[in-house]
């Protein structure tokens, strides 16, 4: 091996060497920070060590992929007979410039780990998409210029480390005696490329033989069979072991290509998903509108008397239910963060077991509007044919309501406008308002502040009072987000970060209500309060269950009674349990169900990236992965520990699956769409 690497480095890809060997001490640095940064939650068994050793292979893997360009420079360089300093500099540029490249590749990692707890995955692909946002909020968040400075640094501290040994003058002398083939420089550099390649063409080929009798081109079995490269990456029980086997560029490229599951291929399936799914949703509700026993359209006869009150539905970003006071944390209920939600939970039919069904704002949206568990891959907020579907806004529609999105930011983010604008909403956000000439009060890249955003609900309310009409209105907030900006004197300066952002999104709710309730429609309307997902889900644990707890809170002083309702519910009964208030007599095509109706079956669905589950009551947790694996917990609802299950619960397992595959299915064959559609 050390023959080898020092006739390799005397030659003219010894400079493709050293920056291989650059990208892999970074790579094993940023492993072992990553290690000792978790210690407590790592579980230092053989798991542990062979997650390094993978983590070392795969590493290696992508020293070869992404120092090929360099290889390929230096294989038509033209060195022999020459000593001119000249010639080397544009070869060092390309190293320096590929050394830096790497190392500003793992800074991100080590911020998108602070974020999120892992190594890159599909929402990094998700935000490359939406690189000014994305920017600007880095600009805001981070120390950019420190950031540049450190990348050039160790970038330039690498060259000189490896000058200083001796290594750079061995390559660009053996580099201009050289005589060997360039030919045979490209095969060895070529060769493992276009073995991989020839691979996830035969694997994308017998994909697309199973899925279709037409003939599929090159491109399509090659984008086929790249979208396995995830497939290669290990999992351990310990979801930190297996972020460790990671290298967050494979990751990165892996995500990229499977950023859309297929449900049959990876995850445990059944053939009467469907037909299930149905039964098991007219049992707890509804008449069947349909004889077709794959149509889960139902008809919603309510038991209240109708009432056309009007619905705001404030669905809050990133907002925890450890940060309310309300629900008793022993690290916030002193901070007194929320007072405003505090104050609301003692007047409100307050839902105090809701959890939200993922870990993306996305996601949040799809439970809150279409009323579906969140079915793998990207959300249906993203997805071709995600137009015309049930929603809490196209059931109002039908109702004769006025429908708004209302959004502080850019609802080009995530194809927010074209979703809502596709199922039934008006949509106020960011760039609607500046071109009527509405300037924000305050911004941060992530558009207007939240006391902005309510502004414009309230001229849109009072406008569609004036017609006559009654309203509904989702509210999106911004400001509980990096970079953690919001508008002075609102709030205590102390708070910073995400607790100071939970604070002046109390504040700014606060004064909207008091606002409201000077307005003539103030008492014919409801208000829903809930959270989109919670600020982290990461953890030791397959699911961290105690961090998908939201607030749920329908305030409507003198039209809905205060009271505290504790049986466990799911994000995605939201919307049928408004229509439930409201009285209201319709067809639904939801998968949730009127958490207050006497037939309601209490559970939840949460779910984290690839990883879909159901939470039981009694703290039964089971979960769906690929590939096509099943694992149960008894999960402890106070503490979120999870002990695996010795003797699995089958009826568990079937409901699980057919929540998700039903899904998953009926949204891949029009099956969610509205009904009046």
């Amino acid at each position: 091996m050390k023959s080898l690497f020092s006739k390799v480095l005397g030659s003219r890809q010894g400079g493709t060497l050293l920056l291989a060997s650059s990208y892999v001490l970074l790579g094993s640095l940023l492993r072992l920070g990553f290690l000792f940064a978790s210690a407590a939650e790592v579980s230092w068994g053989w798991p542990t060590f062979v997650a390094l050793f993978l983590g070392l292979i795969f590493d290696l893997a992508m020293a070869w992929l992404l120092t090929l360009p360099l290889g390929l420079l230096s294989a038509i360089w033209s060195w022999e007979g020459t000593t001119s300093r000249w010639l080397r500099l544009p070869l060092r540029a390309a190293w320096l410039f590929g050394a830096c490249l790497f190392v500003f590749w793992k800074i991100s990692e080590i911020l998108f780990w602070e974020e999120f707890g892992v190594r890159f995955n599909f929402i990094a692909v998700d935000y490359l998409v939406y690189t000014t946002e994305v920017v600007k909020n880095i600009r805001e968040s981070y120390n950019l210029p420190l950031i540049i400075a450190v990348v050039f640094a160790v970038a330039t501290g690498l060259f000189l480390a490896w000058r200083k040994l001796g290594f750079v003058r061995r390559w660009e002398e053996g580099a201009a005696a050289d005589v060997s083939s360039r030919w045979r420089d490209f095969a060895a550099l070529l060769s493992p490329l276009l073995v991989f390649l020839v691979v996830a063409y035969f694997v994308g080929r017998h994909d697309l033989k199973a899925a279709s009798a037409a003939r599929s081109s090159v491109a399509e079995r090659l984008t086929a069979g790249l979208r396995h490269m995830g497939d290669l990456q290990p999992g351990f029980p310990n979801s930190y072991d297996t972020e460790l086997a990671k290298n967050g560029e494979y990751a990165f490229l892996a995500a990229f290509w499977a950023n859309q599951l297929e449900w049959q291929r990876f995850y445990p399936s059944r053939p009467d998903a469907v037909e299930k799914l149905r039964a098991t949703l007219l049992s707890q509700g509804g008449e069947a509108a349909s004889a077709d026993p794959r149509d889960i359209t139902r008809r919603i006869k309510p038991t209240a008397p109708a009432r056309r009150w009007n619905v705001i539905q404030i669905t809050i970003e990133s907002l925890s239910a450890e940060y309310l006071g309300c629900y008793g944390s022993p690290a916030y209920q002193q901070k007194n963060l929320t007072p405003n939600l505090d104050r609301i939970s003692r007047e409100s039919l307050w839902f105090s077991r809701c959890y939200a069904g993922g870990t993306r704002t996305v996601r949040g949206m799809e439970a809150l509007s279409l009323s579906i568990p969140p079915i793998p891959g990207q959300s249906v907020l993203r997805r071709a044919g995600c137009e015309n579907l049930t929603t809490l806004g196209s059931v109002l529609r039908t109702k004769g309501y006025e429908t708004a999105f209302l959004y502080g930011g850019d609802g080009f983010f995530d194809n927010m406008n074209y979703f809502f604008e596709s199922n039934g909403y008006d949509v106020v956000d960011l760039p609607r308002q500046l071109a009527r000439g509405k300037q924000p009060t305050f911004a941060n890249a992530w558009g207007a502040c939240d006391e902005d955003a309510f502004a414009w609900s309230l001229e849109e309310a009072d406008r569609a009072h004036a017609a006559g009409k009654p309203f509904h209105h989702f509210v999106m907030t911004t400001s509980n987000h990096r970079p953690y900006t919001w508008p002075a004197g609102k709030i205590d300066p102390k708070l910073i970060n995400r607790e100071g952002g939970v604070a002046y999104t109390d504040y700014a709710i606060g004064a909207f209500l008091k606002a409201a309730q000077t307005k003539p429609w103030f008492k014919d309307t409801v208000f829903v309060i809930v959270a989109d997902h919670c600020a982290s889900v990461a953890g030791k644990r397959e699911l961290e269950v105690r961090k998908y707890e939201i607030p749920l809170f329908v305030w409507s002083p003198g039209n809905i009674a205060p009271r505290k309702f504790d049986t466990m519910m799911s994000q995605i009964d939201m919307a049928p349990t408004v229509l439930g208030l409201l009285g209201v007599d319709y067809l639904t095509r939801f998968v949730g169900t009127d958490a207050l109706a006497p037939t309601y079956r209490p559970r939840a669905f949460i779910s984290n990236y690839q990883k879909v589950a159901m939470l039981r009551p009694d703290g039964l947790l089971t979960v769906l992965k690929p590939v096509k694996q099943v694992a149960q917990y008894q999960a402890d609802l106070a503490t979120g520990a999870l002990t695996p299950v010795a003797t699995p619960d089958a009826s568990a397992v079937e409901e699980t699956i057919l929540h998700y595959q039903g899904t998953d299915e009926l949204f891949t064959h029009g099956g969610l769409k509205h009904p009046a559609r």
